[in-house]
């Protein structure tokens, strides 16, 4: 009896550790490590990028806390097959040790001209081994000049029916080719740069979901090519390729009109290769030559970015980009001289139409007139469907407001157009969208539509970059909530392959100042890593021999008037992409010609040990009257030279930091006692200790010091104060800044224990405030605090320069998202919500270089509730308000003892805690 007992006791014990061993297998399966959103150059699977050694970044996905990597395996393949069957013939880099995912670069085999190339990673970690990844691809471009076959086509001059005026009137060139694939496609890849703007189709398809590409540029610096994988698109024997070009920045869209100032770069013209690979390894390529057919006398009769496109739908011409056609009264293309530009694959995303809008309503204003309401500011344009008799004409006219009579309100585009015109071809219903023009609106003013227009005959088209959307972000306090809502739609609006300032009036230009802060709270709203690396290289591509650096660029306007705060965007932004995304490659490629800057406006403009050269001053301060545009009292504008050589003190330490990431100990020390120095000059000039403020006191005098670390020791509070009296006393607990302190206040105030007056900034909505254009209507950023009672002719009503840090702030503050300047790209994160009194929650998230991030707190009395996700591979100090760690529980735990939370000391009234990867829910104050 014994020992059947014994020998049922152990069975049982065996039972029992095989369920244990199966229950933890369980568990552990789901809680796997997987290798998800695989990125070249922080591109998905891209076609034709110029850069042979690229930087391959991945994100760790789990369950389970605390997953860190400790080690990685690349393999890049030539084939899918060799990848699949784990052959890395163009590298394999072995096991790395290393907690690297973002921005390994590639070591392999040296990658050539159109070559692609299938690659894969694992990873090992504290939880284990993960499996293969899915694969992603990438493909190599056209490198060298030589590589590019052909010739430049178009035709360089107006066809008679065209105008080259002011307002220049100039239709699209339509392109035709039909080639034989004589074999069994393998690969087929399109290299094109079609300047201004390209359309491309084979077999009548149109290749691609981009519009208004490639992304502009300094025509005469460089061009942009797009590629693009179209084996799919060939069939065997006769195929047809067709092509339209439009104008775009290439041909300007005003002609003959201040040339002194606006470049103009020459009629649209095309650059085509299409690569083609057989089955049985031999190749072809179809070029751009002579061969080609062309024609001006197709359906779009001009497109001119400001003044809008005109279709004349009686002039289509039925399967002019199909093989078949009869083209034999199309003449045959020119060879023209080649733009000058270096050729550069587009490394950032095209432009798309991302969304699409229903108008809310459409009021007749008088006969065949009738006003139509998207009911939201934003850029693209209408998709229109119509039916009516051959030859009406329909008129869409775009604005942002509305006169008191409700008559559409024109004169803040000064002398854009801003009107699309389509010609009926008669008989069935008819649909159109314009091809190569965007508008900045919310109202259209509709003529000429045959009967009664409707809803459900319109459509907005929503057209940004092609670029994600990574953070959301919502408060207890509805104000906050719409401001934030109206700055979303701001910013995309003015993503048009680089940052614009407007959509809508005669401008549209890539001012740097907009973006020297602006870049940064944009990053937590939308991946822009792509868009900004790009424009670095348009800043660098317009600087000249000497070190000047214009206020616009590409410099389609030249604007080269020396200062210091609109320039320093290029540094300020290269932070950005380093601080933001773990970009140091745009830090190493512009290091040079930064520092080139930086000595030129030393050299050129110091006096009195002090930077001079100041050219717009705190751009659009809230001015002493509603009716003015900009303010005229002395008492309210920060002097020039304080606000140059604040800003340059601000760069030199940035400029620092650079060199010595860079390994450049030399130029580090150098930049350092370039502070040093002119911080001495400064506060010798512009410091009253006795009164604890700056110059003549402005809100902006004293905070750029504060922020700028230029204050001497000691006397922070006094400053502080000068700047809080300031703000509540003087001007009655409203804003006072113009565009260079705005990009300082929220976070200057919050830094220095005025969070309650940051509240109050972003809580307002009388004059003037963000709120205040919530309050008078608003659905994005106005260009003028006062956009409604100065001359509103002179406000945009979709711009983003006012916006300062308040994204930042809402993110890094209030949200409590903010990566650790010690492990840039949120490889470390800061998570320390403000507690606002008056702000009950807040709810953010943000889809870092390393996953998803996400903060959600409430407050109720004394109890604060917080839940967190903290992505696989990082780690984040936690900052939760209580007396004492003991008074923190994450779940139904104490903190300090729940697994993955690691107790580090406490900060004022702060619990501080590390925690790995993970979701967490914390408690405390109950």
């Amino acid at each position: 009896m014994q020992r059947a007992d014994s020998r049922l006791l152990k069975a049982n014990s065996k039972f029992s550790l095989m369920l244990f061993l199966m229950l933890c297998a369980t568990q552990l399966m789901g809680q796997a490590v997987s290798v998800v959103n695989l990125r070249t150059e922080l591109l998905v699977n891209p076609v034709g990028i110029d850069v042979t050694l690229p930087r391959l970044s991945w994100e760790l996905k789990s369950s389970a806390r605390g997953v860190e990597q400790t080690a990685y395996q690349v393999l890049v393949a030539s084939t899918p097959e060799k990848l699949s069957g784990n052959e890395g013939d163009l590298w394999s880099s072995g096991r790395v040790s290393s907690d690297v995912s973002v921005h390994v670069r590639y070591q392999g085999t040296a990658l050539k001209s159109n070559e692609r190339a299938y690659w894969k990673v694992k990873v090992w970690t504290s939880r284990g081994e993960s499996a293969w990844s899915s694969p992603a691809n990438f493909s190599i471009g056209l490198l060298n000049y030589v590589d590019w076959k052909g010739r430049w086509i178009g035709v360089d001059k107006p066809f008679p029916w065209d105008s080259e005026t002011q307002w220049s009137r100039l239709s699209a060139r339509y392109l035709r080719k039909e080639f034989e694939a004589k074999k069994a496609v393998k690969r087929a890849t399109a290299y094109i740069i079609g300047l201004g703007m390209y359309e491309l189709y084979l077999n009548g398809e149109k290749v691609g979901d981009q519009v208004l590409a490639p992304a502009p540029t300094d025509y005469f610096k460089g061009v942009k090519y797009n590629a693009f994988d179209v084996t799919s698109m060939l069939k065997p024997g006769k195929n047809a390729i067709g092509t339209v070009l439009g104008n775009g920045r290439y041909y300007t869209m005003r002609q003959d009109y201040k040339p002194y100032k606006i470049k103009n770069f020459g009629h649209p013209k095309m650059l085509f290769n299409l690569l083609v690979e057989y089955a049985d390894g031999s190749k072809d390529v179809v070029v751009s030559d002579d061969s080609w057919k062309l024609t001006g006398n197709g359906p779009i009769r001009s497109n001119n970015e400001y003044d809008g496109e005109e279709y004349d739908a009686t002039k289509e011409m039925p399967g002019w980009n199909k093989t078949g056609f009869d083209d034999k009264d199309w003449q045959k293309a020119s060879f023209v001289q080649e733009p000058g530009g270096t050729y550069e694959a587009q490394m950032n995303e095209n432009m798309k139409v991302m969304a699409t809008l229903k108008p809310v309503s459409i009021k007749k204003l008088k006969a065949n007139t009738y006003i139509m309401d998207m009911g939201q500011n934003f850029a693209g344009w209408i998709r229109m469907r119509v039916k009516g008799a051959k030859g009406d004409t329909v008129k869409l006219r775009f604005g942002e407001n509305l006169q008191a009579s409700g008559e559409l309100y024109v004169r803040n585009l000064r002398d854009a157009r801003s009107t699309d015109t389509y010609i009926v071809k008669g008989g069935a219903q008819e649909s159109w969208e314009p091809s190569f023009i965007y508008h900045g609106f919310r109202f259209v003013e509709i003529t000429g539509f045959p009967g009664t227009p409707t809803l459900n005959d319109f459509d907005g088209r929503v057209v940004y970059d092609e670029i994600k959307t990574t953070g959301e972000f919502v408060t207890s306090n509805l104000t906050i909530n719409q401001v934030y809502k109206n700055a979303w739609w701001g910013v995309l609006s003015n993503y048009k392959g680089m940052p614009v300032d407007c959509p809508q009036r005669n401008e549209r230009q890539p001012w740097l100042g907009d973006r020297t802060t602006g870049s940064y709270g944009e990053s937590f709203m939308f991946d822009n890593s792509r868009i900004y690396a790009k424009w670095l290289d348009d800043i660098h591509q317009s600087q000249k021999e000497d070190g000047s650096i214009p206020d616009v660029a590409p410099a389609f306007w030249r604007y080269y008037g020396d200062n210091v705060t609109w320039p320093a965007t290029y540094i300020t932004v290269a932070e950005m992409l380093y601080r933001q995304y773990g970009d140091l490659e745009s830090v190493r490629e512009h290091y040079d010609h930064m520092k080139k800057w930086m000595d030129y406006m030393a050299g050129k403009y110091t006096q009195d040990g002090l930077i001079t050269k100041d050219k717009y001053g705190d751009w659009c301060v809230p001015p002493e009257s509603k009716e003015l545009i900009h303010s005229r009292d002395p008492k309210r504008q920060t002097d020039g030279v304080l606000l140059a050589s604040a800003t340059y003190i601000r760069l030199s330490f940035i400029m620092e930091e650079f060199a010595r990431l860079l390994g450049k100990p030399e130029d580090a020390g150098d930049f350092s006692s370039r502070a040093s120095a002119i911080k001495a000059a400064f506060n010798q000039k512009f410091f009253d200790a006795s009164k604890g403020q700056y110059s003549n006191n402005t809100i902006t005098a004293n905070l750029l010091p504060l922020v700028y670390d230029i204050v001497p020791e000691g006397a922070k509070e006094n400053v502080v104060r000068s700047i809080a009296d300031k703000i509540m006393v003087e001007n009655k607990g409203h804003i006072g800044t113009g565009v260079i302190g705005t990009q300082w206040l929220m976070r200057g105030l919050s830094r220095n224990g005025r969070s309650d007056i940051a509240y109050k900034l972003a809580s307002n909505r009388d004059y003037p405030s963000w709120g205040y254009m919530v309050e008078n209507g608003a659905t994005t950023i106005w260009e003028l605090w006062n956009g409604n009672t100065a001359d509103p002719a002179m406000n945009s009503g979709n711009h983003v320069m006012l916006l300062g840090d308040l994204v930042i702030w809402y993110y890094e503050n209030l949200g409590g998202i903010k990566s650790d300047p010690s492990a840039p790209g949120f490889k470390k994160i800061i998570m320390k919500p403000e507690v606002i009194e008056g702000l009950n929650s807040a709810k953010a998230s943000y889809q870092s270089v390393h996953g998803m991030i996400r903060s959600d707190w409430k407050r109720s009395g004394k109890s604060f509730n917080w839940n967190i996700t903290v992505p696989s591979n990082t780690k984040a100090l936690v900052y939760i308000p209580a007396a004492a760690a003991g008074k923190v529980k994450e779940g139904k735990k104490s903190a300090s003892s729940a697994e993955g939370v690691k107790f580090v000391g406490m900060e004022g009234d702060r619990a501080v805690f590390e925690v790995g990867s993970g979701d967490y829910s914390f408690s405390s104050g109950k």
